[in-house]
């Protein structure tokens, strides 16, 4: 069904949800689309609303923002979708590149599908560290699996197996607590696979390390304690 047509043979008002893309570093990196969307809206939805205002601070955009992030409740969801139905222009920003990508904005666009199908749900393209992190591997990622972030503690030797188990370029997150974690186990399951570490990607301290898993553990400082990363695993040979 097309969106929009029940909407308007119901008489019922637009409401509209922009996806917006915003920079994973480097501010200069936001299109004139997503900023034009962002000053537009009736209300910006956002993973941290301290984050956001100070994007929308340098460019001097000071529409309303609104909370909404992993542990919001069914409540929020609801009062987003009363919103919609109401007709109110939303943007949805997550804190860094492309809502809904290992984030907690997928969950609101499932709901916004199911419960609004009239509601447009428009897409403002941008930075994405996926691809960013892929563009600059050296791989051949015709095709590629995305894992998101490795589980903290339950599962997580088995979701690490089961790296072995794809045969495709690999890309998934891991955050600075566990990246020496991650190395080690990467290093014991697949240690000939060449892989790439981004680290801090389109930032100040942009760091792209490449070899094995236990080559890059040697390189990376051993004060690490800073930065996000990237990590994409070449495929099988």
């Amino acid at each position: 069904m097309k969106r929009g047509v029940e909407n308007s043979a119901l008489n019922m008002p637009d409401g509209m949800l922009y996806i917006v893309a915003t920079p994973i570093g480097n501010l200069s990196d936001i299109s004139q689309r997503s900023l034009e969307t962002l000053k537009s809206a009736d209300c910006i939805l956002c993973e941290d609303t301290r984050v956001t205002r100070k994007l929308l601070a340098r460019f001097d955009i000071e529409t309303e923002t609104l909370s909404f992030h992993q542990h919001s409740s069914l409540n929020k969801i609801e009062q987003i979708i009363e919103m919609l139905s109401s007709g109110k222009s939303l943007a949805l920003a997550t804190d860094a590149g492309t809502p809904g990508i290992s984030d907690p904005g997928g969950k609101l666009v499932e709901a916004v599908v199911r419960e609004l199908p009239y509601v447009n749900i428009v897409p403002i393209p941008g930075p994405s560290a996926i691809m960013s992190a892929l563009s600059i591997s050296g791989f051949w990622a015709d095709s590629f699996v995305f894992l998101g972030f490795p589980p903290h503690k339950k599962g997580r030797e088995t979701w690490f197996k089961n790296l072995q188990n794809h045969e495709s370029v690999i890309v998934f997150y891991e955050s600075v607590h566990r990246v020496k974690n991650c190395l080690e186990r990467v290093s014991d399951l697949c240690p000939d696979r060449p892989m790439i570490l981004a680290r801090e990607l389109t930032k100040k301290f942009e760091t792209i390390y490449r070899g094995t898993a236990s080559g890059i553990l040697n390189e990376l400082p051993l004060d690490e304690t800073k930065g996000e990363f990237v990590v994409v695993l070449d495929r099988t040979r």
